[in-house]
């Protein structure tokens, strides 16, 4: 491939993903992953106001008898809401996710 090719295309794809990122705008909260792949799992007692995570990792979270399993690869949110993430009958509207940094990544492991 020719440098003019290959700058051409690096172009096109930076422009590319500019355009995409408003489409993918949910995905900087993570993704939903498999139950059998939880670090760990957390149950939210009624009145919960607060849920702790690691960024990278992967938590099964129940909720009033509903549960889910979410994969906390964020990108620069250290709070958002867990309504937002969880599914529409789970009810976990007022519950904040507080999203500290891989200590791996700090280590530089």
């Amino acid at each position: 491939m020719n440098i003019r090719k290959l700058v051409a295309f690096t172009g096109i794809a930076a422009l590319s993903a500019a355009f995409a990122l408003p489409a993918l705008a949910h995905t900087h909260r993570g993704m939903p992953a498999q139950p059998g792949n939880a670090d760990r799992t957390v149950t939210l007692a009624d009145g919960a106001k607060y849920l702790n995570v690691q960024r990278n990792e992967t938590v099964r979270i129940n909720v009033a008898g509903k549960s889910f399993t979410w994969r906390f690869d964020t990108f620069g949110t250290p709070v958002f809401n867990l309504g937002e993430i969880a599914p529409q009958d789970v009810g976990a509207r007022d519950i904040l996710v507080y999203v500290a940094e891989d200590p791996r990544l700090l280590s530089g492991e």
